[in-house]
C-alpha cells in the first residue's frame, strides 16, 4: 500500500498551463485523453460561473504546469425535481500520494465552495467498479443515495 504520511499539498485553481498534468492523472482512473483535448475543454470551464477545478501540489511548487498531486472538478447544477447542488464530476489523486489527505482536502475545498455560494447540497457518483473510492465517500460523510445504470448514445 506504500506510505500513509501525509503529504503538504498547496491547492490552487487550475489553470490552462494544467492541462497535461490533468490529461495525465484522468488517465490513471482509465479516462485517457490527449492534453491538447483536456486543454481545450479546460479553458472554456476556467471561465465558467458554475465550474471550479482546484489542483494539488506539494507544497512549495504550485508553478503552473507542474506535476500535480491530484484535482477536483466541480460544477453546481440546477435540476428541475432536485433543485441546487454542487456535483464533484472528477476527483483524482495520484496513484504514489493516495492516503494521504489529499483527496479529503479536495473534497473540503469542493464543500467549502457549495457554501460560499449559499448551496446545501454536494453530490459526487462513483462507480461501481471503483471499491476504494466507496468507502472514501463514507467516511467523508456522504450517504448512498442511489444506484443507476448509465446510457450514452453517441451522435
Amino acid at each position: 500500500m506504500g506510505d500513509t504520511s501525509a503529504i503538504a499539498a498547496t491547492l490552487r485553481p487550475a489553470r490552462s498551463g494544467d492541462a497535461a498534468e490533468l490529461a495525465r492523472l484522468s488517465a490513471q482512473l482509465g479516462y485517457p485523453q490527449q492534453a491538447v483535448e483536456f486543454e481545450r475543454r479546460l479553458r472554456r470551464l476556467l471561465i465558467s460561473a458554475d465550474h471550479r477545478i482546484v489542483v494539488a501540489t506539494e507544497s512549495g511548487t504550485s508553478v503552473e504546469g507542474g506535476r500535480l498531486l491530484g484535482f477536483i472538478a466541480i460544477e453546481r447544477r440546477l435540476t428541475l425535481e432536485l433543485g441546487e447542488r454542487v456535483e464533484i464530476v472528477g476527483l483524482v489523486v495520484d496513484d504514489s500520494a493516495r492516503r494521504r489527505g489529499i483527496g479529503q482536502a479536495l473534497v473540503r475545498t469542493a464543500e467549502d465552495w457549495a457554501r460560499t455560494i449559499g448551496v446545501g447540497d454536494v453530490a459526487v457518483r462513483s462507480n461501481v467498479v471503483r471499491d476504494e473510492s466507496h468507502p472514501f465517500y463514507e467516511r467523508n460523510g456522504f450517504e448512498r443515495t442511489k444506484t443507476q445504470h448509465v446510457y450514452r448514445k453517441r451522435l
